[in-house]
């Protein structure tokens, strides 16, 4: 990882809110459990936990027998980044500026940390955008620092993608060697296994791989042509969900090989739904909605149907961790010293999806979908570069353009209605728009009502054209930079500063000189002065987040 130095600028200050119902953390006893997340990318419910027998999963359904499995769990977004910057947070994407997927090339460990100055992609008003990191409220930091901050080894292994550079306080490691077996004796642990197999990618790039599902066995939904290309294309998907789930059981393998297994916490989850068409990048139950479970400490089993959303993870795992959650977070912790009454809406957004922009807004209750459409003169379908390397998308368009596909697979192309309300629970595949019907008036009143509420409460950067927004966190279209700390010796102590507001610091303390250090890994959250020996060096290195990091700045103590 290289670390630059720029000129620093400070922008998007918002003020922190107070957290309603905030419980304090009792300092007597607290207990820190082993908090273990595996990760999968674009799934939705396809499982035999969830009534789809077509994959085999068996390390997940054995999992799942001793877990807790939550049937209304949903995605705030239906790609990884923005996602991935709620769950990182504890906040909404449209309140802080990450709802665009996405802003820069830091997907995998530290990221890249360049930014390119032009894209292909154009903002809702059709002006050209560059490359980003999303320079986010100063307040809000990676909820994994605060873990770190009292005593947890924290991993992450590879995929951040969060819209921003991940600071070096947020992970003692980060990238694809990280692992809770590099942790100290004793020392908890919070580690993240993210598989990559059921990416959208990997549709085409396993296609020389054997397939583990018969195609012949699938089922499509009604708004897939069926054809060979399809089954195929849906059956490669069931099959890189078994190879997902191989890699499953090596974790929890490990796991009990470490004895580590009956006092772990551990979850698994997809980062929104399916990787095919009208699935990925929408913002119905096809995108959003995603298979999690949890097995705790207790032993509990069975299945609930408690609304959850993305944004409620970091506050649930501070709360597990007896952590105290933070007020600025929007989401609400579902397990732990901490926990609040269970949300009874969640919601959903959709903004721009690479080189396409548009922007919707979602709100789900138990039984119904209620979709606000900004600019009803876009189809629901995006003509989206990536995507068209799926097989099945080429072969779609080949038949509309040939007029082949029926009104139901034709509707995709379609122009939108302003307002959309779906059925969920009788209507899954959402093909039978309810708005406007006799009968539903006062659901789509009370949805509405809901969904304009959230949209009043929290700050919704997606009203503003993206070109806008990066002029804004970028002035003069050049990222801020943090400033250095200060490095002050008192007494034996060292103490330390920083002039950014909002900026984390990081240090080393070490008895090796600067070109004997991996600055890739090591660096320390500071909290408080530091007790030091005589002889030793000190490294500190500052960063905001969206800010390039300030250098690093030494000391011999």
């Amino acid at each position: 990882m290289r670390f630059l130095v720029y000129c620093t600028l400070t922008v998007l200050f918002l003020a922190c809110k107070p957290r309603q119902g905030e419980k304090n953390v009792a300092k007597a006893e607290i207990e820190r459990p082993n908090i273990l997340w595996i990760t999968c990318e674009d799934i939705s419910p396809t499982l035999s936990i969830y009534g789809d027998s077509t994959a085999l999963t068996p390390n997940l359904d054995a999992l799942a027998s001793e877990s807790l499995v939550y049937e209304k769990a949903y995605s705030v977004v239906g790609v990884c980044a923005p996602s991935r910057s709620a769950i990182v947070t504890g906040m909404y994407p449209t309140s802080m500026g990450t709802m665009h997927m996405r802003t820069g090339k830091d997907v995998i460990g530290w990221g890249t940390r360049e930014y390119a100055e032009h894209t292909d992609g154009e903002d809702i008003a059709g002006n050209p955008i560059r490359e980003y990191a999303a320079v986010i409220p100063e307040y809000v930091k990676c909820f994994p620092e605060f873990l770190r901050k009292v005593g947890y080894f924290t991993s992450n292994n590879p995929k951040t993608d969060y819209q921003f550079a991940a600071p070096v306080t947020a992970w003692d490691e980060n990238g694809r060697t990280a692992h809770w077996r590099h942790k100290k004796d004793g020392q908890p642990f919070f580690a993240v296994f993210n598989i990559e197999d059921t990416h959208e990618s990997k549709i085409w790039k396993y296609s020389d791989r054997p397939l583990t599902v018969s195609k012949d066995s699938v089922t499509l939904p009604a708004y897939y042509q069926d054809t060979q290309i399809s089954r195929e294309d849906v059956a490669r998907n069931y099959s890189n969900i078994e190879i997902m789930d191989k890699k499953v059981g090596e974790i929890i393998a490990q796991l009990k090989q470490d004895g580590l297994y009956d006092n772990t916490i551990i979850f698994f989850y997809s980062d929104h739904g399916g990787p095919l068409l009208r699935g990925k990048r929408e913002i119905y139950e096809s995108g959003l909605h995603v298979p999690f479970m949890v097995k705790d400490l207790k032993g509990t089993t069975g299945r609930t149907d408690r609304m959850i959303s993305f944004v409620d993870l970091a506050p649930t795992i501070l709360s597990l961790a007896n952590v105290e959650i933070p007020g600025y977070m929007e989401g609400r912790a579902f397990m732990g010293g901490q926990e609040e009454a269970p949300r009874q809406y969640v919601y959903g957004s959709s903004d721009r999806f690479d080189e396409f922009s548009d922007r919707s807004r979602a709100v789900y209750d138990q039984q119904y979908l209620y979709i606000i459409n900004d600019f009803p003169d876009k189809t629901w379908y995006k003509d989206v570069s990536y995507r068209k390397q799926i097989p099945m998308m080429r072969e779609m368009l080949t038949l509309r353009d040939a007029g082949k596909l029926n009104a139901t697979q034709m509707k995709w192309f379609q122009t939108r209605p302003q307002d959309e309300l779906y059925d969920v629970v009788k209507d899954p595949q959402t093909l039978h728009n309810l708005a406007g019907e006799a009968g539903f008036e006062n659901v789509r009143k009370r949805l509405r009502s809901k969904l304009l509420e959230f949209r009043d409460r929290y700050q919704d950067y997606g009203m503003m054209p993206e070109s806008q927004l990066i002029a804004q966190m970028w002035p003069g279209n050049k990222q801020p930079v943090t400033h250095a700390a200060t490095i002050d010796k008192k007494g034996e102590n060292v103490v330390l500063n920083c002039s950014t507001k909002g900026a984390s610091i990081g240090y080393i303390l070490s008895d090796k000189p600067l070109d004997n250090l991996d600055l890739d890994s090591g660096w320390q959250v500071y909290d408080k002065p530091l007790e030091v020996k005589k002889g030793q060096y000190i490294y500190v290195m500052t960063q905001r987040i969206g800010f390039r990091e300030s250098g690093i700045t030494s000391k011999a103590l």
